[in-house]
């Protein structure tokens, strides 16, 4: 069966979606995350850390495609307020804005920018905590994390190491980025399946509940593509080659998991687990882009088709995505997954504009 969505409702859903994130706050404090008197907001538009960031990139990317100036106002305030305000504290979170920050440096050379994209990526190589086998420590705001490693890391953190590097052409960055993703790799995927773990520690030396969940595992086929096109990889080189098989294997399993509805379970191999539309736009983002790059075999166009599909069903009136689950830190036991609350959140807003203007390359 052919899933197929026109131009026009592709680029109506991401105008709604980009309405909702950039007017959407936590008015009743259900949403505030409490860690020893520190509060952090991970539903409103208006803070700096990862939900926003992944937003920024999917609306900044559907402005280069299209030129929509719409989009591109939404990315300068963003950014302009945040500078207003005063940065954040630093932690592998607050980096994702600085993927875009990097990209809009890119494009305009604005020199202003320098300074924030040097003193970021400079504490991420000097000054964050790292594990054994100096893999980046997920520390975030509140908890530590000693010792962990989480999918999460490449994407936030990783990526705009990496795109930095390439923009100042500091060799350092770049070799630190390839690394990351090795020992990512070697400690998180799961040779059973091609799927990925949540986590690892290396205090107990194990993957936690062993839980292969849906949005970890999406922010990996997101971020393979990516490093591979940041870092300008040529074929034959292993790193690419590496990558490629990984992302190959991850892709054959999302494959055997998706549901009719083109949506994947929150835990991937576990049916009884609920439908997450977050992961699923991110898996159709990373899908759709490597089947465009010819990095894995175009027959997996119809799953991600299938998946956009299913997303856009999941996109209400008001351009919230239904059935995502809130933020999910590392689970003990797969049931700690099964529990997790469902809301709409700034995150499957972004992953769908982000999924969605990758569609609009059909049109193209």
């Amino acid at each position: 069966m052919s899933h197929v969505i026109s131009k026009k409702e592709v680029i109506e859903n991401i105008h709604l979606l980009m309405e909702n994130l950039t007017q959407i706050k936590d008015n009743t404090g259900e949403f505030l995350l409490k860690f020893d008197g520190l509060v952090v907001d991970d539903k409103s538009w208006h803070v700096w850390n990862w939900p926003q960031g992944v937003g920024l990139y999917g609306i900044y990317k559907y402005w280069r495609l299209t030129d929509d100036e719409k989009a591109l106002k939404i990315v300068n305030d963003w950014f302009a307020a945040r500078f207003e305000e005063g940065v954040p504290p630093k932690n592998v979170n607050t980096m994702a804005p600085l993927l875009t920050l990097s990209y809009m440096y890119e494009d305009t050379r604005d020199k202003t920018l320098i300074p924030y994209l040097e003193t970021w990526a400079e504490w991420v190589m000097y000054d964050m905590p790292r594990t054994k086998e100096n893999g980046l420590q997920h520390m975030t705001y509140g908890p530590e994390n000693k010792n962990q490693l989480w999918d999460d890391t490449l994407m936030m953190t990783v990526l705009p190491l990496a795109k930095i590097g390439m923009l100042f052409n500091k060799q350092e960055y770049i070799e630190e980025a390839k690394k990351q993703f090795l020992i990512h790799i070697k400690y998180l995927s799961d040779r059973k399946t091609g799927l990925w773990f949540h986590g690892w520690t290396f205090e107990e030396n194990h993957n936690y509940a062993e839980a292969l969940w849906a949005r970890g595992n999406c922010w990996i086929t997101i971020a393979i593509p990516e490093i591979i096109e940041i870092l300008e990889l040529k074929e034959g080189d292993f790193f690419r080659e590496f990558l490629l098989d990984t992302l190959n294997r991850q892709v054959e399993a999302l494959a055997k998991y998706q549901d009719e509805s083109g949506l994947w379970h929150t835990l991937l191999d576990d049916k009884t687990s609920y439908l997450e539309a977050s992961a699923t736009a991110g898996f159709a983002y990373g899908i759709l882009k490597s089947v465009h790059k010819r990095y894995i075999s175009q027959n997996y166009k119809e799953i991600a088709n299938k998946a956009i599909a299913g997303l856009v069903n999941e996109i209400n009136e008001e351009g919230a995505v239904q059935k995502v689950s809130v933020g999910t830190g590392m689970g003990v036991s797969l049931d700690f997954y099964k529990k997790i609350k469902i809301t709409p959140m700034p995150y499957g807003q972004s992953l769908a504009v982000l999924s969605l203007a990758e569609y609009l390359h059909e049109y193209m």
